[in-house]
């Protein structure tokens, strides 16, 4: 598909005048949005957006952030090429019984207050319980905290034991549901959207693949006009016609 092709024609190497990288994630600026239901991480200034719509119990999500192309979107946010944004469902805790979801959102969402929100998430995805299991009570969330330099202080902890952003949580996960086409049900997590663009389920695999998630949005960032293109993509109607 030509969607997919934009990566693989990509070109590669640091631009003329593009500024200096962070040098770690505790460097890159961190905010809430406007509408109060997503994080923000990166160079405001960055051409490329990709938001994120996660659920912090989703194993597939946990595929994205570890082995697939989440590697990949922190370097490309590292090297003030893309911002990321994030907007944390928590479905799959009426979905299969349990607030590990909202616990988790929540507690990202006091991580945000010390400014250790990707940090945090990194950790979290890279200590994910299993899907049934429910594990991230207030202990497991806390015990976590402790390997990001700064966060767990007594605020944080307090807000992770009262569920102090519950209203947070709940706003969120509406949010999520409002980008599905059916009401009251969102599209699946994970979800990307680049510059406004959702990523095409036909290519959704392109996710799972760092080093192609990479590409594309270097190709993105290159041209952004060809990218634009997809807003209204509709796949065709016979499979015969993806030509394969």
């Amino acid at each position: 598909m030509a969607v997919l092709g934009m990566a693989l024609v990509a070109g590669c190497g640091q631009r003329y005048g593009d500024p200096e990288p962070y040098d770690s994630l505790a460097q890159v600026p961190e905010k809430l949005a406007v509408s109060g239901t997503t994080i923000m991480v990166g160079d405001p200034a960055a051409e490329v957006t990709v938001h994120m719509y996660e659920d912090m119990r989703c194993p597939v999500c946990e595929e994205f952030e570890t082995t697939g192309g989440g590697q990949e979107l922190r370097n490309a946010v590292l090297r003030r090429e893309v911002k990321a944004e994030y907007t944390l469902a928590s479905f799959l805790d009426d979905r299969l019984g349990g607030s590990g979801s909202k616990k988790a959102a929540n507690a990202l969402r006091a991580a945000l207050d010390a400014h250790r929100f990707a940090e945090y998430h990194e950790v979290l995805y890279d200590n994910q319980p299993e899907e049934e299991v429910d594990g991230f009570t207030d202990a497991r969330l806390l015990e976590l905290a402790a390997q990001v330099d700064g966060l767990r202080t007594p605020a944080f902890e307090s807000a992770v034991k009262t569920m102090k952003y519950r209203s947070f949580v709940t706003d969120s996960e509406h949010a999520y549901e409002t980008v599905g086409t059916e009401p009251g049900k969102g599209p699946g997590t994970p979800t990307a959207v680049i510059n406004d663009v959702r990523v095409p389920e036909e290519i959704g695999g392109v996710l799972y693949e760092g080093k192609l998630f990479g590409e594309l949005l270097q190709a993105i960032r290159e041209r952004p006009g060809e990218w634009l293109e997809y807003k209204d993509y509709q796949p065709p109607a016979d499979p015969e016609d993806y030509g394969y």
